[in-house]
């Protein structure tokens, strides 16, 4: 693999999809759209809700291309019992020997459900393949078979949506040393991490093998180019909004009840053990 020269902090633009160089986003525009995306998603969550529909979101990229980030920002204003996130680790020895796709299947989600799943069953068109975790027969077996799998699930009335997060060799290079230098990050490294490090054009061939195969009109891939990670996020956030047809639901004017006055005060009249105040 070639080197490639970047810098240890972060730049001040970013290439987009079609190779343009942007500024980065501004924290502050970053968190007034994303402000008006979190309302949106609490409306569709609402709709789900309200009518049943089930849907299926699956995240893969490249290692540091903001899966985590973008989940959380999908997540963190809606609601766990609607919202759910699938990160399964890795395959104990039962499920080893079962039918590759039947570890997932459970996951899948019910009515009035939106599932993400933080890689998926696409692990073995990806990492497995790449590095040696899979034969090449599995691999081409698993695409042969994931499109048919894949009608069945929106058959069955499952919205399945896929993102693949791209980022560009010098910034997937400026994030792991990110990781490796600053202490809140040292947890996301794993020496699965370095090793992929090495291998950038066989997950190349491995990711165009993949879009080859399983693009398909009901369940297609899309692409987001997160170099930018702030304006990538709001990026997939307005397009899920866009795949997902909901509307908005009618919803009753809330007052809040007349409360009497407290008749005793607030705190506790027994013992109790109060924080340190630090701060």
């Amino acid at each position: 693999m070639a080197k490639h020269k970047h810098r240890s902090l972060q730049t001040a633009t970013a290439t987009d999809g079609d190779g343009t160089a942007r500024p980065r986003m501004k924290e502050k525009e970053y968190q007034k759209e994303l402000r008006r995306l979190h309302g949106e998603l609490v409306t569709m969550q609402e709709w789900v809700k309200a009518t049943g529909a089930k849907v299926c979101v699956v995240f893969e990229g490249r290692d540091t291309a903001g899966k985590g980030g973008a989940i959380k920002a999908i997540t963190e204003r809606v609601s766990p019992r609607v919202f759910r996130v699938v990160a399964l680790p890795a395959p104990t020895e039962r499920e080893r020997s079962q039918m590759y796709l039947q570890r997932y299947v459970p996951h899948l989600p019910a009515g009035g459900e939106v599932v993400i799943f933080d890689r998926s069953w696409y692990n073995r068109a990806g990492v497995e393949r790449v590095m040696g975790f899979c034969s090449k027969g599995e691999a081409r077996q698993f695409l042969q078979a994931t499109p048919s799998m894949e009608h069945q699930i929106a058959d069955s009335g499952v919205i399945l949506v896929k993102y693949w997060l791209e980022v560009s060799p010098q910034e997937q290079t400026r994030r792991l040393e990110g990781r490796i230098n600053d202490p809140r990050k040292t947890w996301k490294l794993s020496e699965l991490d370095l090793l992929s490090y090495t291998r950038w054009d066989d997950y190349s061939r491995a990711r165009d093998d993949m879009f080859r195969a399983t693009d398909t009109e009901w369940a297609p891939w899309y692409l987001a180019v997160t170099d930018d990670k702030k304006r990538g996020r709001l990026n997939i956030l307005s397009h899920l909004l866009s795949v997902v047809p909901y509307e908005r639901m009618k919803r009753e004017t809330v007052k809040l009840p007349e409360r009497p006055e407290p008749a005793e005060r607030a705190e506790p009249r027994v013992a109790v053990r109060h924080i340190p105040t630090v701060l």
